[in-house]
């Protein structure tokens, strides 16, 4: 008979990354699940302000519902003003879908998508 607690655990797959845009800094923990994104606890769709929304939602809408229908990200930024906050989360969740797909999926997606998101981490 096999104890529960002997059995070696598999390690989760995730990435941590970060992005920053003048003094506000978020950082992203993604990894598999069911296609869920949060920015300090809520829901995207609750950020202010209301105006840049499309700007944050460009790296989910170049990828598509498919590319991200299988990863979490957590995301969680502070300081700056709400402007530079919304550059430094939308930085942080690309950053964090190419970690991703380099570290755990295959080199090949994740220069598909870099060429894709038009390599947009650096643009601002």
């Amino acid at each position: 008979m096999q104890s529960v607690g002997n059995q070696p655990k598999e390690k989760a797959k995730s990435v941590q990354v970060f992005g920053r845009k003048k003094t506000a800094t978020a950082v992203a923990h993604c990894k598999l699940g069911s296609g869920s994104i949060r920015v300090n606890g809520r829901p995207l769709d609750v950020l202010e302000p209301r105006p840049l929304l499309p700007k944050l939602m460009e790296p989910i809408l170049l990828l598509g519902k498919h590319g991200l229908s299988n990863l979490d990200i957590r995301v969680r930024v502070s300081g700056g003003g709400r402007v530079a906050q919304i550059y430094a989360i939308r930085q942080a969740i690309a950053k964090s879908i190419v970690a991703f797909h380099q570290k755990h999926v295959d080199e090949c997606s994740k220069n598909i998508i870099n060429k894709n998101s038009f390599n947009m981490i650096g643009v601002c």
